[in-house]
């Protein structure tokens, strides 16, 4: 059942680059006049990037080894905005954002694949999503990785509409 996740959670460095690499230069800054309809949340190209590599380590990675290690943990949800601005995600450098979250998604993948059949089933509590198990929160991952793809097309998309909003 998690193979085609595993793949998935495999293959999205690539293809956060890829899409990443789609803004011409000027663009990887912009911000609509509005983010009504937006599939992830509200951040330029370069803040996408920042919000995936700080979640995967802050986010994903705490809340794995949290459910393998505690009994029925509440996993909090992270204040991705706050973060971004903190953080001054806006004036990171792309190619260095992209390192680091390559190595962390290798180690995402390496304690995944280290998890028992019997450990998947170990409960938790996320807020906002309410109960899980570890194999729903390695799906919920995943998600997390296409929600921002599809942030990125629909950036691409206003910048190729012109902003008509």
């Amino acid at each position: 059942m998690l193979t085609t996740t595993l793949a998935a959670l495999a293959a999205f460095p690539d293809q956060l680059e890829a899409h990443f690499a789609a803004f011409a230069h000027e663009h990887r800054h912009w911000t609509p006049a509005s983010w009504e309809g937006v599939p992830s949340e509200p951040f330029s190209a370069i803040e996408q990037l920042c919000h995936v590599r700080d979640i995967e380590v802050e986010g994903y990675q705490l809340r794995l080894r949290r459910t393998l290690e505690e009994d029925n943990p509440l996993l909090i949800s992270l204040d991705g905005e706050a973060m971004a601005r903190e953080r001054r995600y806006a004036e990171a450098d792309a190619d260095s954002v992209l390192a680091d979250f390559r190595r962390a998604r290798r180690e995402t993948l390496a304690l995944i694949e280290s998890i028992s059949a019997e450990q998947f089933l170990r409960p938790a509590r996320f807020e906002g999503y309410g109960e899980l198990t570890l194999r729903s929160l390695v799906h919920y991952l995943c998600s997390h990785d296409q929600q921002h793809l599809a942030g990125l097309q629909w950036l691409l998309g206003k910048i190729e509409a012109g902003d008509r909003t």
